[in-house]
């Protein structure tokens, strides 16, 4: 069985560990207490939250992609026909490359809030070690 204790839950979720602790103070997040005194989440139930803490944006638009990452534009370089622009959301970095002229039109700037919709039918899983 896979426990995780309250900063690699959070890390895991994007929060603070406090955050978490909230969580698990409020009955939202269910955790023991390990011999130490140390509060552990139980994989299966940390999975369980996220995923119950996955839900649709208001007013996001209807679309058949799941992965909508919400953040905050830090950079934006373009030229005469592309631009790529980086999105930081969370502990995530969002990389798009599109035309200046949709760039242009989204009004893309550093310290703009967007939100990277991602569709792929490539998904690479890597287990870290």
């Amino acid at each position: 069985m896979t426990t995780f204790r309250i900063s690699e839950a959070a890390a895991l979720l994007g929060v603070s560990s406090d955050t978490v602790r909230r969580w698990v103070d409020s009955g939202k997040l269910a955790a023991d207490r390990d011999e130490h005194g140390h509060r552990l989440v139980d994989g299966a139930d940390l999975a369980a939250f996220a995923r119950a803490q996955i839900g649709a944006e208001d007013g996001a638009a209807t679309s058949s992609a799941r992965n909508r990452f919400r953040g905050i534009v830090t950079e934006v370089i373009r030229d005469s026909v592309m631009a790529q622009v980086e999105i930081a959301a969370g502990p995530f970095r969002v990389v798009s490359l599109m035309s200046r002229q949709a760039a242009d039109e989204l009004g893309l700037e550093p310290g703009a809030v967007a939100v990277a919709v991602v569709k792929s039918t490539n998904v690479v899983v890597e287990i870290p070690q």
